[in-house]
């Protein structure tokens, strides 16, 4: 268990809390504990959904500018490579991951929320990559997973503003997937979360990859990436779980394996 990010497990859901007081800045050490957390939660068989959280206040309010201020290019070309690995791990957790945002989730702590499967937004809560007002770009991610997401001419609007998008605002324009009353976040993710317990998790796995992996490549590679997903799933118990009961109009009792 991190300092920082720590990770959370009851009813199969497993979140991952952040906690740096006051805003979770995503310095070095928060930014580590939450790839290891990533793994952690990955490796897990018992897990079956994972729910990234902040807090009531905030979700992250981007990269310690204090850190970053001082480095060279050298420790930032190296510094940077560790960043984005451990983005990279939340985005490749085997399972469904739906991130919580309340207040600020802005520059990393919006890339944070990009590397999960679905966003649920507080009404209060704002968006948005303002690293250009600081003289940079995105580096966690943003500037590649944010056009896949809302499309190249809307994130190149956010990324060369920097400005902040209210929650409606990232739910109109496909950045969020829910709005809900502040209070009501944690508690909204993890009841979406729980819509994938007891499901067929080798399935739900080989979903995320083929369409994770297909969106890298051209349309004959993805539907080949398709392909084998889909004819390596007759391999497994749950496909054939699944289709028994189907035939029999029975509720199918997934095993994972």
């Amino acid at each position: 268990m991190g300092e920082f990010a720590r990770v959370e497990v009851a009813g199969q859901i497993a979140t991952i809390r952040l906690d740096r007081p006051k805003m979770n800045a995503l310095n070095g050490q928060v930014q580590r504990e939450i790839g290891e957390s990533a793994r952690q939660v990955s490796d897990d068989t018992s897990v079956a959904a994972v729910v990234i959280y902040g807090g009531e206040r905030v979700f992250a309010a981007g990269a310690d500018i204090k850190e970053m201020a001082d480095m060279s290019y050298a420790e930032m070309a190296a510094h940077s490579g560790t960043l984005q690995d451990c983005f990279t791990a939340v985005a490749r957790i085997g399972k469904p991951v739906i991130a919580a945002i309340t207040g600020y989730a802005l520059g990393g702590g919006c890339e944070l929320a990009l590397c999960a499967d679905f966003r649920v937004a507080g009404e209060s809560a704002k968006l948005g990559q303002p690293e250009i007002n600081l003289g940079i770009i995105p580096g966690a991610g943003g500037t590649q997973r944010l056009p896949r997401l809302i499309g190249p001419s809307r994130a190149k609007d956010l990324i060369f503003s920097g400005r902040h998008v209210t929650a409606a605002e990232a739910k109109e324009i496909g950045l969020v997937d829910r709005v809900v009353p502040d209070d009501q976040v944690y508690t909204a993710a993890l009841e979406w979360a729980a819509t994938f317990v007891g499901g067929p998790s080798v399935a739900l796995r080989a979903a995320k990859q083929a369409v994770d992996q297909g969106l890298e490549v051209d349309l004959d590679t993805g539907l080949e990436i398709e392909r084998l997903q889909f004819s390596g799933l007759f391999a497994t118990d749950d496909a054939k779980i699944g289709m028994r009961a189907f035939a029999e109009k029975a509720k199918p009792k997934f095993t994972g394996r």
